[in-house]
């Protein structure tokens, strides 16, 4: 199963509810800080809701 690093690289301030606690599931808490998770399904589409404010890169 292949790993994904997540950066966030946006700002969260003024966001709607639903986005800033699907960043905070992720386990981002700051800017600039960075999670490594599995590529599970769950994951991915978690990814894709907040794709504009997150950096990814395979691992």
């Amino acid at each position: 199963m292949s790993k994904l690093k997540i950066t966030l690289v946006r700002s969260l301030i003024k966001r709607p509810s639903n986005q800033k606690n699907t960043v905070k599931a992720l386990g981002l808490t700051k800017l600039n800080s960075s999670v490594e998770k599995n590529a599970t399904p769950v994951v991915l589409g978690m990814v894709a809701k907040v794709k504009h404010l997150l950096s990814v890169e395979e691992v």
